[in-house]
């Protein structure tokens, strides 16, 4: 494997990091404000298009190519992982759900229960918001597990783990239970003091596609979530177990 120093980086996006790299697969630190890919209005300025680039050297004629496993939101930093060949793809994507998803939100007040998972059924209107529903025939299967790590006067620091992967799951639940994630413009509260979106994807662990080996990938939360609740990088929790087996199916 190289190291990231072993390669030019001149191709990457402002504050896009290489956290590791193979022959199969390439894992990366995404910004907050960097698009995972590609929209109808964005081509260019997102994590795929860079990470294209970077391994094509910028040579436009070479077949390098990397392909997408899944998705963090714009606004939403942390791990992110890209498979370098299909059947790399394939084989992350098939064993997705018993990938562990871990991440960091600071959200408004203080939450009543210290550690809980919240399980809904998430639908998608036709605007494009996610919101939780009774019809379990038109909702998926949504579990998102918090504990709390950290408290001041307003806010909370929560460590999370996401047990199903539905779009905007973790901003939903959070924002359901009456604790929207701070910087939240969609699911949360207008308010001006607090621009950025305080969701980070702290780590994933998974089982390489190829060698099957076990690997954890941890990023640094960003500065602002220090600003927001101090410092808190000494605390760490266990991870937690979906309530129904169904969750990790």
């Amino acid at each position: 494997m190289q190291s990231p120093s072993q390669r030019t980086s001149r191709f990457l996006a402002r504050g896009l990091a290489i956290l590791y790299e193979d022959r199969d697969i390439l894992v990366v630190d995404k910004p907050a404000g960097l698009l995972t890919m590609g929209t109808e209005r964005e081509k260019a300025r997102t994590a795929y298009f860079a990470l294209t680039d970077y391994v094509r050297k910028g040579d436009a004629r070479s077949r390098n190519r990397i392909f997408i496993v899944h998705r963090l939101d714009r606004e939403t930093s942390g791990v992110l992982v890209f498979a370098k060949n299909e059947e790399a793809k394939f084989r992350l994507q098939r064993g997705w759900d018993e990938t562990r998803k871990r991440y960091l939100a600071v959200v408004h007040g203080k939450c009543e229960k210290r550690s809980e998972t919240i399980t809904t059924y998430l639908t998608e209107n036709s605007a494009y918001g996610v919101y939780s529903t009774a019809d379990t025939k038109k909702g998926k299967w949504s579990q998102t597990a918090y504990t709390v790590l950290k408290e001041t006067k307003d806010l909370t620091l929560l460590d999370i783990e996401l047990l199903t992967g539905r779009k905007h799951q973790i901003r939903v639940h959070l924002a359901d239970r009456g604790h929207p994630v701070v910087g939240d413009k969609r699911y949360g509260r207008a308010n001006t003091a607090h621009r950025r979106l305080a969701l980070h994807a702290r780590s994933l662990s998974f089982r390489h596609p190829v060698s099957g080996e076990q690997l954890t990938f941890e990023a640094q939360a960003p500065p602002h979530f220090k600003e927001l609740v101090g410092s808190f990088e000494h605390l760490r929790v266990q991870p937690t177990t979906a309530t129904d087996p169904s969750a990790r199916r």
